[in-house]
């Protein structure tokens, strides 16, 4: 009941819910590489992890999270992110998302306590999970480019 509550969250709210991520982005000393970007760029990284948590949710699929975070570590090193960053704002998007859901009422106030750890406790669960595999795929990437020449032909 709650994960489906999740994803209907994600999905009817995509403005509200990623305008204050990216307000949390903009403004975060943690993040400055993301100050650079532009609000529709922001926006659509910003959705595109909301956007992962839902399907993930939806379809049962963890593997989706392996590609998808791998994916975007790539791309944030290709742009030369500092991996530091990137784990800041996927913390910062995943406190965001926590706080969107107490502050906006979108969880019934008769939602038991346990009903609001779980659900904390499967953002929370994705975004370690997708944490790990950034880092991971980032790492790699990074390896890769320092090893020599003739290691990385074989």
């Amino acid at each position: 009941m709650l994960a489906a509550r999740l994803v209907q969250i994600i999905e009817s709210h995509p403005e509200d819910l990623t305008g204050g991520a990216i307000q949390d982005l903009q403004r975060n000393p943690l993040t400055p590489h993301y100050h650079r970007l532009s609000y529709q760029e922001l926006r659509s990284r910003t959705y595109s992890v909301y956007r992962s948590l839902a399907e993930c949710i939806r379809q049962g699929d963890e593997g989706m999270i392996v590609t998808d975070f791998s994916d975007l570590a790539v791309c944030r090193y290709s742009e030369a992110f500092p991996l530091a960053e990137v784990v800041a704002a996927l913390t910062a998007t995943k406190n965001h998302l926590i706080r969107f859901i107490q502050t906006s009422g979108m969880v019934d106030l008769s939602v038991e306590l346990r009903q609001e750890r779980e659900l904390r406790d499967r953002i929370g669960g994705f975004f370690d999970k997708a944490i790990y595999y950034a880092v991971k795929a980032y790492e790699d990437k990074l390896t890769a480019a320092h090893l020599p020449g003739d290691v990385k032909a074989a």
